[in-house]
């Protein structure tokens, strides 16, 4: 292996140490080591294959800012993890992937349909998200797919590009966050090269723009969107765009954007209730070649809810100290996984539920839990009995037993009329979920 590769990998290690902490660097990547350089990709060794994941999801931008700043080319950074066999002279390799690459697309291939666990709170954010991956432009478009941070929009979005991609590989596919088309933008102004940036995705088949609530405040960069939106739509081409929150909700964003981005078709994706929780763990260790016991799942998702990138960042601390310890997966050692992440936050509680559900109906706890039936309190208790099933999944007994004895009849009524209230009122879908956020961040 030539001096070459490895200067570069040297470099791109030192530019990560000045920014990363002592202690993450030497955890992380003090012990890989690069032992091949193959068609352009510097294949790095690491430990196993949970600094794969780890690597990925914390440190990704990281990597890619520190080697696009020292390789304009095009090298690609992958990891292999390996895992040394009792008498065996080499280690077996066990993992293999590409962490970041500068390729035209941006997307990375970890995001794939096959990965996503659907359940009642995306199916049909995933099921409208397939549909475009299907047929581009003949469907949906625009398609707007909204809700809070890591619940699984930018997997949707970049699993798009990558079903398009390996289904329909002459199509040009593009995704970029809203951040980056704006610090590209300023770029392009200081540079005097704005149409080279327009063209640049003018010539997109397929756009897809993540976190495009960023555009709040930012009129330049609505005014390029509005222009580029145009072109792409009116010559047939797809655009799928991500926020925080429907279109008319983002601030400050122009009327026209707004009006554009409602145009297609609206979905929102919900914090996931316990059960997919567990699915979702469940799925992940599977990938990961990892039997996760049903007590460990439970333990971590019921306690683990604000999102799915939290709780996949549990099980994956959870695996590399079980790798790293030789330590079985028990619920002790989950315990230990969770201390930093549960120490500051009050656990989840059906009296915590009925508290936060109090203060948007402007009813006391008691009032709530107590047997009047005025319209309003009725509402208010019905709201608590769907949250409580949502977020703790306890059953319908428990429920009816904690508001003084109610037959689980009366709960199944309960949930399934605020569930469709939320399906058929946008007004009081959102003041449930701004309840579930205030739930959530303790």
């Amino acid at each position: 292996m030539s001096a070459e590769p490895q200067a570069l990998w040297n470099t791109v290690l030192e530019r990560l140490k000045a920014r990363i902490t002592e202690e993450g660097f030497n955890t992380w990547f003090k012990p890989t080591r690069l032992i091949e350089v193959r068609d352009g990709t510097l294949l790095v060794e690491v430990p196993n294959p949970f600094f794969v994941e780890w690597i990925e999801e914390y440190y990704g931008k990281l990597l890619a800012d520190a080697l696009s700043e020292v390789n304009s080319g095009s090298t690609r950074v992958a990891f292999q993890a390996c895992k040394v066999e009792p008498g065996a002279a080499r280690p077996k390799f066990i993992r293999r992937r590409i962490v970041y690459a500068h390729n035209e697309s941006r997307l990375q291939e970890r995001y794939a349909f096959t990965g996503f666990v659907v359940g009642e709170h995306n199916r049909f954010a995933h099921a409208a998200a397939l549909a475009v991956a299907e047929a581009p432009s003949e469907v949906y478009n625009p398609l707007f797919i909204y809700g809070g941070v890591g619940l699984g929009k930018t997997h949707l979005v970049q699993a798009i590009g990558n079903y398009l991609l390996r289904t329909r590989p002459k199509l040009a596919v593009a995704y970029i966050p809203a951040e980056t088309l704006f610090i590209e933008l300023i770029d392009a102004v200081e540079k005097g090269t704005r149409m080279e940036f327009k063209n640049r995705y003018r010539s997109k088949d397929v756009l897809l723009i993540d976190d495009i609530h960023f555009l709040r405040g930012k009129e330049s960069l609505q005014e390029e969107v509005f222009h580029l939106f145009n072109h792409l739509y009116e010559g047939g081409k797809q655009v799928v765009l991500t926020s925080d929150r429907p279109p008319r909700e983002i601030p400050t964003l122009e009327e026209r954007l707004a009006s554009r981005f409602s145009g297609g078709l609206v979905v929102d994706i919900q914090p996931p209730v316990l059960e997919t929780r567990i699915a979702i763990l469940r799925r992940k260790a599977e990938l990961e070649a990892q039997r996760l016991p049903q007590d460990v799942a439970y333990y971590i998702a019921s306690r683990v809810r604000s999102n799915v990138r939290e709780l996949e960042g549990a099980l994956v601390r959870l695996l590399a100290l079980s790798s790293l310890t030789g330590r079985g997966l028990t619920t002790g050692l989950a315990e230990e996984v969770l201390h930093d992440i549960l120490r500051n936050r009050p656990r989840t509680t059906p009296n915590r539920i009925v508290k936060q559900v109090s203060r948007t109906f402007n009813a006391t706890v008691e009032d709530i839990k107590g047997r009047r039936r005025t319209a309003p309190l009725a509402l208010a208790r019905q709201t608590s009995m769907f949250l409580i099933r949502k977020l703790l999944g306890i059953s319908l007994k428990e429920i009816g037993r904690f508001f003084g004895g109610k037959d689980h009849t009366t709960v199944i009524h309960a949930i399934d009329k605020i569930k469709k209230l939320t399906e058929e009122d946008l007004e009081f879908k959102e003041r449930i979920m701004g309840i579930e956020q205030r739930i959530n961040r303790g």
